[in-house]
């Protein structure tokens, strides 16, 4: 299986013509197409309305995971409704199959990475900011623990791992993902990890278990040469 891989496309009707120019190639360079997270950049509807018809002309089967900009508004049930009435697959802690690949996916959250990983400690505040990170993680455990396929492939907005967003201040690190995520997915096994979010991060890293994780931000696939709006992955 061929998979086109591509993230943050912050979509608004201004960029459609850029867009679906962007993904036009699609159709003949890949057997599927994951867009990890940050579809949109407010998250309304209607900027998703435009970007699901240049992502339905593709004629391409299509899975994907909200990101932050997506949940900006409110409206991310909303959103999510509107791909899944286009036979898009939303994994949020759910799983997909396809022609013996399994796909399994969340948005993820943030946290940190390693000795760095934020603890539910000290105020309240913090034990709710911990939480969402911990629901995130065991949402991303109960999607892998559905797939019965020999090939798995895992789709994240947030990175699993640091050395997929060096590059990016050292500051915000611990907002730009968290070292929860790839423990799940070092127990459960996968063949690759493709995430977006970090825009000026790297393009590769791999788990503590040495498992592929494929940074797809747009940005950073655009600033390569040749310029790309999406990652070619075999499996």
């Amino acid at each position: 299986m061929r998979i086109a891989a591509t993230a943050d496309l912050h979509f608004s009707p201004q960029s459609y013509a850029a867009v679906r120019e962007q993904l036009n190639k699609v159709r003949d360079e890949a057997d599927l197409l994951v867009i990890a997270g940050d579809l949109t950049n407010y998250g309304q509807p209607g900027e998703m309305e435009p970007l699901l018809n240049a992502i339905v002309r593709l004629r391409v089967p299509t899975v994907v995971v909200l990101g932050n900009h997506d949940y900006e508004s409110g409206q991310e049930q909303e959103l999510m409704r509107m791909m899944t009435a286009e036979g898009i697959k939303v994994l949020n802690g759910s799983a997909y199959e396809r022609d013996g690949v399994g796909f399994a996916g969340t948005k993820g959250f943030v946290g940190g990475f390693g000795r760095s990983v934020l603890t539910a400690f000290g105020e309240p505040e913090i034990k709710t900011f911990v939480r969402a990170s911990i629901e995130e993680a065991l949402k991303l455990e109960r999607a892998m623990s559905q797939l019965r396929t020999p090939k798995r492939v895992v789709v994240l907005h947030y990175s699993p791992i640091a050395a997929t967003v060096q590059g990016e201040s050292p500051e915000i690190f611990p907002f730009l993902g968290t070292s929860r995520l790839a423990e799940v997915i070092d127990r459960h096994g996968a063949d690759f990890i493709v995430h977006g979010h970090a825009h000026h991060g790297q393009l590769q890293g791999a788990t503590t278990a040495g498992i592929p994780v494929h940074n797809v931000a747009i940005s950073l696939l655009q600033a390569q040469q040749p310029p790309a709006a999406y990652k070619l992955l075999e499996i």
